[in-house]
């Protein structure tokens, strides 16, 4: 009989996470929901479903989380946050703290995931990027640059960690009807001061863009997508989600980067 694989998916408490915490539990995997609030996953707890306290800012509870998992087949890194402001405005706090969750966050589950795959003789590590890990857009500077740094550990962490069996995937969705607008968006005071400099590019491209998440796709399909990657040795290195990144992903790669700019000044009216 097969033993059952395990899986951590970070930033469990709500949307793709949670989505997909759901998901490969009804395939029969053992789901490790980890968030800094466990407690509000205690409705969907179970045999298969194990809510776990991590904090991916503090080294001490990813050593602690992680070690405690004992056996570790599949991580899913998808905690993070995106901050709406521009490079003017950031204090120096938001512009450390982005970078601390989205990014060396994810390093932190990522080494201390490593040597239980390893162990166990192979792995898969699906890390939750954006399709603004590959193309830039004013506000999110921030974002669009740990993303850029995810797609980039990615790729290096393909080369550093085939020898032991250990496949290492990005996805990279569009916008998507989560609880990403309302929740996990950080806004700069100063950039939506009503006086900013920016306050007419702010009030032009900032509601699209929450238009645009709220109305996007369902987080069901990153789920159904993360298990496809678990299960085909052969799936690429990355694949986008969603309807925005698969219409902006494809035109980043065909056209020059200023054709691709006037692209993308045309579509948003920037």
């Amino acid at each position: 009989m097969a033993r059952e694989r395990v899986v951590l998916v970070t930033g469990a408490g709500t949307g793709m996470g949670r989505a997909t915490v759901l998901f490969l539990a009804e395939k029969g995997f053992k789901v490790y929901a980890a968030s800094r609030t466990p407690e509000n996953l205690s409705q969907i707890a179970g045999e298969r479903i194990v809510p776990i306290r991590l904090d991916i800012t503090d080294p001490q509870s990813v050593a602690n989380a992680v070690g405690a998992i004992g056996t570790l087949d599949i991580l899913v890194n998808n905690a993070g946050y995106g901050l709406v402001s521009t490079v003017e405005d950031m204090e120096e706090e938001e512009m450390l703290e982005q970078f601390n969750v989205n990014v060396f966050g994810l390093l932190r589950v990522t080494k201390h995931a490593i040597p239980l795959m390893r162990r166990g003789g192979g792995g898969v590590i699906v890390n939750i990027s954006s399709f603004l890990g590959k193309i830039g857009l004013p506000l999110l500077t921030m974002y669009n640059a740990t993303k850029y740094a995810v797609e980039g550990i990615t790729d290096s962490l393909r080369y550093e960690l085939r020898d032991f069996g250990i496949r290492v995937h990005s996805i990279m969705p569009g916008f998507f009807d989560t609880q990403f607008a309302r929740s996990n968006l950080v806004t700069n005071r100063a950039t939506f001061d009503e006086d900013s400099p920016y306050a007419s590019m702010v009030s032009n491209l900032a509601p699209q863009i929450v238009e645009q998440i709220n109305r996007g796709n369902d987080a069901k399909e990153v789920a159904a997508l993360i298990w496809r990657i678990i299960e085909d040795e052969k799936f690429p290195a990355r694949v986008t989600a969603g309807e925005k990144a698969s219409k902006f992903i494809p035109m980043r790669k065909e056209l020059s980067d200023e054709d691709f700019e006037r692209r993308v000044r045309e579509y948003y009216n920037l």
